[in-house]
């Protein structure tokens, strides 16, 4: 059984980097934060044109392209437009999905076309009130099951293994943003990045991401609810602790909103309990294995 991505998923992967690259990412997540979703939807369709909408029947080439989607934090519904509505068979150019009570909110309301999963049916949603989100890059809303529109599959384990490699990328993200950085900050007349202490902080933020990647990839193979939420772990896990370790050696400045780390490490606090809790999914794989 192959956990690692072939050549042509790392090419795939490749693409999606580049396009990214060329991306003012940044600029896109405080434009959506704002309510003004022009740059998000140009980066949307770039990556549709390119096929990213296509892949919901590939999860091992989701999980790749969901690395790169989190490493460049990418603002918008994307689990759910790319994964959870096609498996849905929903065609909307742009979805989002509550799948309560795991997903209770559903994401950009405002710009997405809205269901909900309740039991074995898919419904349109009503939207109701705005919630405030610790990332002001996720927009929830209140839904409310409306028309029925046809029967679910189980689509909550894709979502779960999506968000885990988002968090995976979300993770390298910052491991590179503060590697970059160490390089340039200077105390003593010293790189900082030449302390065995900082060092040895980025390294074990390296180690945990390397640990995480092959438990997603493996759990994109299987499939199974166990494995889903054993990479879900691991990936949050490692993805926070590349936050404390890049806010760490940025200090202070990295949290400020003005300094673009801090749009990765809110992106990160909010999805750590998004999709299901580090709990209940530790539970969920402690039942599986006993």
């Amino acid at each position: 059984m192959r956990f690692t991505p072939s050549a042509e998923q790392r090419e795939l992967a490749a693409s999606v980097h580049a396009l990214l690259s060329d991306a003012d990412t940044p600029a896109a997540i405080r434009a959506w934060s704002a309510g003004e979703h022009g740059p998000g939807l140009e980066i949307l369709a770039r990556l549709g044109k390119i096929g990213v909408g296509e892949l919901a029947d590939y999860p091992v080439e989701l999980a790749v392209v969901f690395e790169e989607l989190g490493r460049h934090a990418v603002p918008g519904p994307l689990i759910e437009s790319y994964a959870v509505a096609p498996a849905l068979g929903i065609t909307a150019e742009l979805a989002t999905v509550a799948v309560p009570p795991h997903v209770p909110y559903a994401l950009d309301a405002d710009v997405a076309t809205p269901f909900v999963v309740s039991g074995d049916a898919v419904c349109e949603a009503e939207v109701g009130a705005r919630l405030t989100s610790v990332d002001p890059a996720r927009r929830l809303f209140e839904v409310r099951a409306g028309a029925w529109t046809g029967n679910a599959s189980d689509v909550l384990d894709l979502g779960i293994l999506c968000q885990a490699a988002q968090l995976v990328g979300l993770g390298r993200g910052l491991l590179e943003q503060a590697s970059a950085y160490v390089t340039q900050r200077r105390q003593f007349g010293r790189a900082v990045g030449e302390f065995q202490a900082v060092q040895h902080h980025l390294a074990d933020v390296l180690v945990a991401l390397e640990f995480a990647r092959p438990l997603v990839h493996a759990a994109a193979v299987t499939g199974s609810a166990r494995d889903v939420s054993a990479a879900r772990v691991a990936a949050a896990d490692a993805a926070y602790l590349a936050a404390r370790a890049a806010l760490q050696v940025h200090g202070a400045v990295g949290f400020t909103q003005e300094h673009d780390l801090s749009l990765w490490l809110l992106k990160v606090r909010a999805l750590r309990s998004a999709w299901g809790t580090q709990t209940w999914h530790r539970r969920r794989v402690l039942d599986a294995i006993t």
